[in-house]
């Protein structure tokens, strides 16, 4: 029998693949266990904008149909919003569909791309996956060291990652630290602005928390990316998309694959866009919940990273394994983190009222057992 490994690129054959947060069902065929609440993958708890479940059940009546493959109507949509050119927007299933495809278009194998310990775990996969050389600067105080990235770029750099707000840990960069960052990396090195919880880092970090889209007239190798996966709670749905320089954005819709984000995507994210009402209210209630999860966790006696996500990673001071298993026979799935260097942490989604008091009991119980 062929041993496809031994054929398979070895960028390929070493990576590990990215693991997901625990589907309920899979707990429930696991320990049998019921009423389950699922805070592992930062889902909007409250659920989508009921607009957008209109669009999304109407969208069914053409589903025998290919969708429209440039996503027009969308696009026209997100342009209004943002206040740029259609030729700007690249859209994606998930706003992991343009990481990867700017790399696609820019890394050559022995090409580097930068990124920060402790940040979203896609950026070295999709970096390995087409034979470029991931290189992470160490963290300051769980976030990115701007100062340690502009350090690592060489003649070799093509692409940076910046998360921010960052995941897992909810960190963030300032409007005044980032702009002074972009002053001095150098023009031909795009530096990727990955943004998928800003609508909830706005209300949380106020003016502080810097609006980059504008700045991309300035910077044409800025790029940033945002999601419908998180405050929009369309992560089913899988849509996302990246504003950029339209030279940047045609390199990349060369590669996108056709109808890469389908109709049902299209008609609930278009639909998303136009409940603000819906929207604001996720992003109050997810501020609110932030502030019980905080003053549960300070009153257990523990500390935490403060965050400007729908999450806030959890410090038990030890190995966290033990609270996870104990949570999950309680029915609520973290998320652990080990993989990110964060042994002793535990990332938890910002959820419903009753849901953060059920999370609350849960680790009492599991520390005092």
């Amino acid at each position: 029998m062929i041993d496809f490994f031994e054929k398979a690129s070895a960028a390929v054959a070493a990576l590990r693949p990215y693991q997901p947060g625990k589907p309920i069902d899979e707990l429930e065929r696991e320990y049998g266990v019921t009423n389950i609440i699922k805070l592992a993958s930062n889902e909007n708890p409250f659920g989508p904008s009921r607009h957008a479940m209109k669009a999304m059940k109407a969208s069914l009546d053409s589903i025998w149909l290919y969708p429209d493959g440039n996503g027009f109507k969308l696009k026209e949509s997100l342009a209004r919003k943002h206040s740029v050119d259609t030729a700007q927007i690249t859209l994606g299933n998930g706003s992991s569909d343009p990481l990867a495809f700017i790399l696609g278009a820019l890394v050559q194998p022995g090409d580097e791309v930068l990124y920060s310990d402790h940040s979203f775990a896609i950026y070295p996969l999709i970096t390995q996956a087409i034979g470029g050389v991931g290189v992470s600067a160490p963290a300051r105080d769980w976030g990115y060291d701007l100062d340690a990235i502009l350090e690592r770029i060489n003649d070799r750099t093509k692409v940076i990652f910046i998360a921010n707000p960052n995941n897992p840990t909810g960190t963030w960069l300032d409007k005044n630290s980032l702009l002074a960052f972009m002053q001095h990396v150098p023009e031909e090195v795009v530096v990727v602005l990955d943004e998928a919880y800003y609508e909830y880092a706005v209300d949380l970090a106020g003016d502080a928390f810097p609006e980059t889209i504008p700045w991309i007239e300035q910077f044409p190798n800025l790029m940033v990316t945002r999601t419908f996966s998180k405050a929009f709670a369309l992560a089913g749905a899988r849509v996302g998309y990246a504003i950029s320089n339209p030279q940047i954005a045609d390199l990349m819709n060369r590669i996108r694959p056709p109808f890469n984000v389908n109709s049902i995507a299209l008609a609930g994210a278009e639909a998303a866009l136009t409940d603000v009402e819906h929207l604001m209210e996720s992003v109050v209630m997810n501020t609110v919940g932030m502030g019980q999860l905080e003053k549960g966790v300070k009153a257990l006696g523990l500390d935490y990273i403060p965050s400007i996500g729908n999450f806030i990673s959890i410090d038990f001071g030890q190995p966290a394994e033990f609270v996870y298993e104990s949570l999950l026979r309680h029915g609520v799935i973290v998320r652990p983190v080990a993989n990110y260097g964060m042994p002793n942490h535990l990332r938890i989604t910002v959820g419903r009222p009753e849901d953060n008091l059920r999370l609350l009991e849960g680790i009492e119980l599991a520390l005092n057992k």
